[in-house]
Order: structure tokens, then sequence, then C-alpha cells
């Protein structure tokens, strides 16, 4: 049987590479890399130091170093007391100085490594608790050639840390890397000559070699530094197109009226915060424009974003347009018709406010659509059932998506084309989103603020609790029920997991329904229960008492009669994700309580869980996950289209500033990015990217 060698050209799989074997390549797809081109433009995040090779005799404890010997002894052995797979070794140099040698669970080892054998070693050296000897654990190590001048090519110096999954390490990275790196040379610069001579950048490939086998940090900084700009250009270049193509489609301006806005103040029954009023005004110039409004409302939890889109729905109607409000699941719809109902329905007679989601009966669903194809109606609420090929509209003014992340760019541009023209944009969010964040994720729209709560609402009372005082949260759960509220369980898995120590959702359900609760009515969803939206209905009608459930109702669920939040794991989560959950409590007048339960007891841990109790604001939350945990760790990299090394680049809203007016300048030369194909090449596929779906 001929044996197929796959050509190792950019576009290549990376099972053409040697050593690449099946499980490594679905590996490799985690980490969004599937291709040889893929694989290169992944650097290292960060870097071991371990110097120039050194000599056994000037070793200290503490030190991370490079040590090349020749092996004296080396066995596979099983210690007595933990039962661990030991391979042990006696390293001795030039100077016959030893250091011992010690890898856990790696017995392999000791049928590749021999007694004579000459070899380098890169790891953190320790005090050995038997003898005099040094040791060093589980170290990086290489055979090499008898020849003393030849020195190791992978183990010391400088060593690469790669983005890993299970099953990966950095040092199979860089050896496929190191396979690559001859066709390195053959990636095509997509930035434009004028903008790298500019900023002072390297060329791609000259990127690509320094990012992973650099002499110096500078060198690596510099390459990291050339590519997140040529990321967030082919964002921004991205970004820019769109503004432009929206910009020359026509949209029917809908005017300004004083009455309209007083008689909506007039019936809410509430006084609009500042920042509701600014981010209203902001919407109303926009729709007032013959150009379509294409408009972030980025507010924190109970922020009253919903208000100021009613606000804009009642100008709109005043205006003879329709209006569609779309929502990612049916019982935020729900929640959606009942407060655009009260808000606006007694104020404006004539203005119906309809619901189309698919749980309803056919016949409902030919009501409504029949209600809003004839203009009988001046707003549909609905999820998905809103873009489906037999819903019309007479004349689509404005449409608003909820949870906005919820949904692909596809999504959004069917609802969009139920409109004769553009209809106007109104896109919500209720996650916290740092400024430079927002604007390269949404780069594309305007965006508003709501950065105050209304007044009168209770802060939720938030604790950290460690492993031993589990008791209390459990004590607080039953207190609350038996008050007749009801209370949130949190986990971070659905089904438990060998590689991941966390409670799953399914298993503490069975335990806390056994013996912590057996007397309470439970409930369970996560997201992969067919029956989540009729347990999502009994929780808030009251049926169910606690609701054990994953990041499912992160947003979006209403139940002002739940006071208790308790999280499993909290640790697990990020603290921008922790003040999502919190903002599910704390809806009605009971002091409700946010309970952090931590399996990482550690320091650093609890400092960062304790930001949950000295700061309220989803913004500086944000804020503070973005420093602690990285851009990428907060968002989730790929999540957004952009790699971690993008979004670590985030942090410098120079950069970002930098990067924009270059791609807007260049948009202005060149419109369309023609005399640019690979740009333009680029931007074509980025465009599919941009919603964070």
């Amino acid at each position: 049987m001929s044996i197929i060698v796959l050509p190792r050209t950019l576009d290549a799989p990376v099972s053409a590479l040697p050593k690449v074997k099946p499980a490594d390549v679905k590996r490799l797809a985690r980490l969004g890399i599937e291709t040889i081109r893929d694989l290169l433009l992944t650097l290292p995040f960060d870097w071991e130091t371990f110097g120039a090779p050194a000599e056994v005799a000037r070793l200290v404890a503490g030190q991370q170093a490079t040590v090349i010997g020749t092996i004296s002894a080396i066995s596979a052995k099983q210690s007595l007391r933990k039962r661990i797979r030991l391979t042990e070794a006696t390293l001795r140099d030039d100077s016959g100085a030893g250091l011992k040698v010690v890898w856990f669970n790696q017995p392999f080892i000791a049928r590749q490594l021999h007694k004579g054998d000459r070899i380098a070693v890169a790891g953190t050296v320790k005090e050995s608790r038997y003898g005099a000897m040094l040791e060093m654990q589980n170290p990086h190590h290489e055979k090499l050639e008898d020849d003393d001048d030849v020195p190791p090519s992978r183990v010391g110096g400088l060593m690469p840390k790669y983005h890993l999954v299970a099953g990966l390490s950095s040092r199979k990275m860089a050896g496929w890397i190191e396979s690559a790196l001859p066709i390195a040379g053959e990636l095509e610069d997509l930035l434009p000559e004028r903008v790298r001579e500019r900023h002072r950048l390297l060329p791609v490939a000259d990127a690509v070699r320094l990012g992973h086998r650099p002499d110096t940090y500078d060198q690596w900084r510099d390459a990291r530094r050339r590519m997140a700009f040529a990321e967030l250009f082919e964002l921004q270049a991205a970004f820019a197109l769109m503004r432009a193509s929206i910009a020359a489609e026509p949209a029917t301006p809908i005017p300004y009226r004083q009455e309209v806005i007083d008689t909506f103040k007039a019936g809410l029954g509430f006084e609009l915060t500042r920042a509701q009023r600014r981010s209203t005004w902001d919407a109303f110039q926009d729709m007032a424009k013959p150009v379509p409004m294409n408009r972030l409302l980025n507010g924190d939890v109970g922020s009253g974003k919903t208000a100021v889109a009613a606000a804009c729905v009642a100008m709109a109607h005043a205006a003879g347009l329709q209006s569609v409000v779309m929502a990612p699941t049916e019982i935020l719809a729900r929640q959606h018709l009942h407060r655009f109902r009260t808000y606006l329905e007694a104020s404006f007679p004539g203005l119906t406010v309809e619901l189309l989601v698919g749980g309803q009966s056919a016949a409902e669903r030919r009501r409504v659509r029949a209600a809003a194809a004839s203009g009988h109606c001046a707003l549909v609420v609905g999820t998905h059932a809103l873009i489906e090929e037999d819903v019309e509209f007479t004349d689509l003014g404005l449409a608003v998506v909820d949870e906005q992340h919820r949904f692909g760019t596809r999504q959004r541009e069917l609802l969009r084309a139920k409109g004769r023209g553009r209809p106007h944009f109104l896109a919500m969010t209720a996650t916290p989103i740092p400024r430079t964040l927002a604007l390269a994720s949404y780069g594309e729209m305007s965006v508003s603020v709501i950065d105050e709560q209304p007044p009168g609402r209770t802060p939720v009372e938030t604790e950290v609790l460690e492993p031993d005082q589990r008791q209390r949260a459990y004590d607080l759960v039953q207190e609350h029920v038996q008050a007749g509220r009801q209370a949130f369980v949190i986990c971070p898995l659905i089904e438990e997991s060998e590689a991941v120590v966390a409670r799953s959702a399914t298993a503490e359900f069975e335990r806390l329904q056994k013996d912590v609760f057996p007397d309470l009515r439970m409930g369970l969803v996560h997201g992969r229960l067919k029956e989540k939206d009729e347990v999502m209905r009994a929780f808030v009608s009251g049926e169910v008492q606690v609701l054990v459930a994953t990041a499912v109702v992160e947003v979006g669920v209403d139940v002002p009669n739940a006071t208790v939040m308790m999280i499993e794991g909290a640790d697990r989560f990020g603290l921008a994700q922790l003040h999502q959950f919190r903002g599910r409590v704390g809806r009605g007048a009971e002091q409700s309580y946010c309970l952090l339960l931590t399996d990482d007891p550690t320091e650093p841990a609890l400092n960062r869980l304790n930001l949950m109790k000295q700061i309220r604001d989803g913004f500086r939350l944000a804020e503070e996950d973005m420093r602690i945990r990285g851009m990428g760790e907060l968002m989730g990299s790929r999540q957004h289209g952009m790699s971690d090394l993008a979004m670590q680049a985030l942090q410098q809203p120079e950069l970002l500033s930098e990067v924009r007016q270059e791609a807007e300048s260049l948009l202005q030369t060149d419109p369309g990015f023609d005399q640019n194909p690979l740009l333009k090449a680029a931007v074509a596929r980025r465009l599919d990217l941009t919603s964070i779906s």
C-alpha cells in the first residue's frame, strides 16, 4: 500500500507535519489551529528563562537553570508511600559534580535514556530531601550528540510557553513549529507596506520566526506587537467597511417629537436616570437621520435598558413605523412582552404589543403574523421565530436585539431584512464591557453606556465561603425558602468530568435533592436540557423553589422572588460572569444574598473573589477582571473571533486608536480595499466572525 505524503504548504492540515497524531489534530482544533498557517501564526504567550548551561557545582536552590551532562545512573521505580511511578537519574557534568533528576509518572523516559547518554535538562533547582545532591523535578530534557560542540536545540535559554489543552505540551508545539518554520517565508503580508513602515512593524515572516525562536525577550515582544497590530487592523478594516456599507443604505428618518417623550415619561411611574436620558437622546439623534442607526446599548444588570428601547419604540410608532424586539429565549421574550406593554400600551392608545415565539399554538402565531403584516400592531416581541420567512411587516422602522452576543451576524441581518428599507438597529447587552473591548468587538457600532442604577434597589449582600463553611450556604437557602422565597444554585459543569475537579449540575442536583433539601421542590436546567423553558417557567411561577443550573441563567431571568444566589466553584468563573449571576437576585424588595463557594481557598483566589464584596459596579469589575485574568481569559478569545494575543493588546487603548485610524484612512483612499487584495480577502472572512455567537 502506497503512503500518501501531503504537501507541506501553509494551507495544508497540521496532520501533514511529522509526529502529529489524529488525537493531536483534534486537540489543536480546540485551540483554533487546523492548518500549518494557523500553527505558525500562534505565537507563544510567554517564555521560561533557563539561561546558558551552568556548572552543577555552581547551582543554588531556587535557580532556574540549564545543565548539560552525562547520565551516570538511571532507573524506573515506584514510590512506596504514594505509589507514584518515578524515573530517577543522576547527571554529572565535566567537573564530576552530580545532579539528581526525577520525572514523575513518565516511566517511558527510562526506556528512552540510558547510562552514558549526554543530555541537556532545564528546570528549577531544589534541595533534595535525601542526601546532599541538588535535584530537578520534571525538567525539560533533550538527548544530545556526543560532540561537545553541538548545543541543545530545544532545551535551555528561552523556552516557549504556548496555550494548551489536555494532551498537548509546549515542547510538542515547539517541535511541530520547528518543522513548519522553513515555509514561514511563504506567509503573505496583509499590512500595507506604508502602514508597516509608519509604525515600525516587522514583516510577517520575520515576526513569525522571531516570535517562535527569539534570541531576546525584546525580539519576541516586537513580534507580538506586529501580529497584534495586524490582527486588530484586519478587524477594524472589516468594521470600517461595515460602517460605510450601512451608511450607504437609506433609512426612514424618525423625527424627534417632544410630546412623545413627555407622554412616555409621564406613564412610566418612575424617573429615568441621567444615563438612561443620555442613551435615549443618543438613539433619538441617530433615528432622525436618513442613514440607519447602528447602536449598542451597554448597561449593567438592572440598569434600565428596556425603558430606553421602549422610548425608541414610542418614537417610531409616532412616525407611523413598526418595531420588533428579538430575545434569545422564550422566557426572556415573555418578560419583555410584559415590560413593553406596561411602558407603552396605557400611555399610547392604539400602540399594541404582540408576542411571537415557537411555543405558541399555530393559530396564535398565524394571528400575530397577520397583525404584523397588516400593520395592526406597533411592536412584535419574540425569539428566532421573528426571522422565519413567513413573518412580514408593513413598514418596519426599528429593530432591537437583546443580549445581542447570543445571535450571529446572519440572524441579525435576517431581522434587519424584514423592513422595506433598512430599519434603525439597536442592540442591547447586559454584560458590562470595558471600553477598549467594546470598540474592538463592536467597532461597527456606536456605543451608549448606562453606567448607573435606578434608585431604590437594595444592594445584594455578597459572601465568600470556603469549603468548611458550606453549611452556612445550605442554612441560608433553607431559611429563605421556608420564608416563601426562592434560590439559585449555580454549578460550573453540566456533568462530572475526570479531567476537571468541579461540581456538576446533574450530580449536585441529585445530591442536594436526596441529602440536603429533601423537602424542597427542586428543578434542574442546563444548556443541553430540552425542557429548559418549561423548568424556567416553573421557577418563575414559584412551582420550583430551588433551581440548580449552569451558566445558562447568566442573563435575562427576572424572578423578583429569588433572594439567594449560591455559586459553586466560584473561583472557576470570571468576576464579570459572577456579577451577572448576582444580578439574578435582588430584583424585589427583600434583602438578597450572593454566596460564592470556592474550591480553591488560596490567597490569590480569595483576594479575587473578595473584590465581589467590595465592588458592586459591573464596569469596574470587568476592568478588574481584565487586569487580573487578561482580555482573552475574560471574554474568551475564540468566542470573539480574536486571538489571545490581540485581546491582550486591547489593554493599550492608544494602540487600538492608531489601528482604527489607519483602517479608516486606508478605506478613504481605497474604497472596498480593491488595491489590497490580501486585506480584502481577510476582511471578507472576518465579516463572518465579527458577531459574538
